[in-house]
């Protein structure tokens, strides 16, 4: 695993060696991603991707067939089902499974449908009583186990002989990981534990498994829900989409004149990696604001007022990742921090020992996990993680099934628990309105705002591809280039 450090150096190690992600999918590309069956306007390029990927119907239906037929998906959070028989639905293209919690240790996942009629089961999420699976139409009765137990005038069927094998419920690949239950269509599919190993250790450290749900919603957005995601990959779009949080940055490049080269963007402080399997991430380096460098805000102001104004900014713009719980202890610090110590330090500290005080469990204390504060884990095809001290926000975009253009944007705001603290059931709330301050905060208003426009842009008959800059977008290469791993197998 890669610990935090300088950005250029690791741009030139890059240059000079490249990821083992890039040499397998540039071998990949030459030998196939030209063939005679691979339109130009789906191809991933060295430095860019053809717009068709985005607008294209045809490609969309081909990830359908070769992608999500194929793929480890997060198909639901465990909260979503904590008690025996709870059960919830998840719906991918014209797909739909229904994941219920059969025992207090065992969570299971069904294809949606009746064998008799073809009926979807479930809608929703709810709880089967008695643990019985009842379809509405005819009656006919599963246990949670999948094995049918009840069928309306059996000897109708099969001259009588019909079976409860002939109709028991038919059950996908689950696993149970970090907090998510993740489903795979595919009879044999690569082993879990080998798809989730570049990313699972950060994963662990972080304490994901820990979190627990405090707010849930699904927002529709006006793009594919490749641009949705896109839009998360890097920090380089900050200060023009979020000019609150970087205030100079923001009036240098809205100024009348662009003169020299500004030097404070926030982005040039941030590290990315690509992983196998199409993972991916990035994370804060020694000045991140995160860690207590709060050099370029504390101008004429306290460090503590300095560092807890900007990370209020994020309260009040996301209430998720940071809290309200955690300004409110970093301002205790004011006037309190020992000559030998310094502001970053001793917010950790206080940090870390009121979750002692209240037995909630928080990321393993180590230089690498606390550069992950204010960074993301991208967990190929369309989970993203973005952690910070026992928080975490959470991302999961799916493409609409009917509309290439449109697409559903999940939000999960998450955290650790003391132990005494009850354990709420996640339930979602659907947005109507993405552009209603009432119900989506600020800074994902504010990010979700450019979706459209983008969508907009790529069917424009002047674009045949789009840029992407070779160090600060290449998760979003690295995720193109692996989903052509599937869409080009045989």
């Amino acid at each position: 695993m890669v610990g935090p450090h300088d950005k250029r150096q690791h741009m030139q190690e890059i240059a000079m060696s490249g990821s083992s992600q890039n040499s397998k999918v540039t071998a990949l590309s030459s030998a196939s991603g030209s063939g005679p069956d691979w339109p130009e306007r789906w191809k991933t390029l060295e430095h860019g991707i053809r717009v068709g990927r985005y607008v294209d119907e045809d490609f969309a239906q081909l990830e359908y067939d070769k992608l999500w037929s194929k793929v480890w998906q997060a198909a639901a959070r465990v909260d979503e089902i904590p008690a025996v028989n709870d059960f919830t639905t998840y719906e991918i293209g014209d797909q739909s499974v229904f994941l219920v919690r059969s025992d207090a240790d065992t969570i299971k996942a069904y294809h949606n449908v009746c064998p008799h009629r073809g009926t979807a089961l479930t809608e929703g999420a709810g709880t089967f009583d008695h643990g019985n699976i009842i379809c509405p139409f005819h009656g006919w009765r599963w246990d949670t186990e999948g094995a049918n137990h009840y069928i309306l005038a059996r000897e109708e069927f099969k001259n009588g002989e019909l079976c409860a094998a002939d109709v028991a419920l038919k059950e996908l690949q689950c696993e149970v990981y970090a907090g998510f239950v993740f489903i795979n269509f595919d009879s044999d599919p690569q082993p879990f534990d080998e798809f989730i190993a570049p990313v699972r250790e950060l994963c662990d450290d972080l304490n994901i498994g820990e979190m627990r749900h405090y707010w849930w919603k699904s927002i529709p957005v006006d793009s594919n829900w490749k641009v949705a995601q896109e839009a998360f990959f890097e920090g380089y779009h900050v200060p023009a989409t979020h000019p609150q949080l970087e205030t100079a940055a923001a009036d240098f490049i809205y100024g009348e004149k662009i003169e020299g080269e500004f030097e404070e963007y926030n982005h040039h402080n941030v590290a990315y990696d690509t992983f196998d399997n199409g993972h991916g991430r990035f994370y804060a380096g020694k000045a991140s604001n995160y860690q207590g460098n709060v050099k370029r805000f504390a101008i004429n102001k306290d460090p503590v007022d300095a560092m807890a104004d900007r990370l209020q900014l994020l309260v009040d713009g996301m209430d998720a990742q940071v809290l309200q719980a955690d300004v409110d202890l970093l301002r205790t610090l004011k006037g309190n921090i020992p000559e030998d110590s310094n502001l970053g330090a001793e917010y950790v500290r206080v940090l870390y020992a009121d979750a002692a005080e209240k037995e909630r469990p928080m990321p393993k204390l180590t230089p690498e996990i606390l550069s992950m504060w204010g960074g993301m884990i991208f967990i190929f095809p369309n989970l993203l993680i973005l952690p910070q001290a026992g928080n975490a926000m959470i991302y999961r975009v799916r493409p609409h099934p009917e509309d290439v253009n449109r697409s559903t944007f999940e939000i999960y705001s998450t955290r650790t628990l003391p132990a005494a603290a009850p354990r709420e059931r996640a339930v979602v709330e659907v947005v109507d309105n993405p552009d209603d301050p009432d119900q989506v905060y600020l800074i994902p208003r504010q990010d979700l705002g450019n979706l459209k426009r983008i969508q907009k842009g790529l069917h424009s008959r002047s674009i045949r591809q789009v840029w992407l800059a070779s160090y600060n977008e290449k998760i979003i290469l690295g995720m193109h280039q692996e989903m052509d791993t599937y869409l080009q197998a045989e």
